[in-house]
């Protein structure tokens, strides 16, 4: 079961696993001002595969729990 759903607010997600600050800065994901959007959302807008993004947010999500 992922821990990080494409529909969950960018800013939520990094008040709760900061270590995916990396995560999106690798995929140069807007986390600062599109950080009030969802992933989906930010993630479209800057032309980022949802998928492969959510794959690694939640490889960290699940080494941190």
């Amino acid at each position: 079961m992922a821990l990080i759903t494409k529909d969950m607010i960018i800013n939520d997600v990094t008040m709760k696993y900061p270590q995916t600050l990396r995560v999106f800065a690798q995929f140069k994901v807007d986390s600062c001002c599109g950080g009030a959007c969802s992933i989906e959302t930010t993630a479209k807008a800057d032309g980022v595969d949802v998928d492969k993004l959510l794959k690694e947010l939640n490889k960290i999500a699940v080494a941190s729990a």
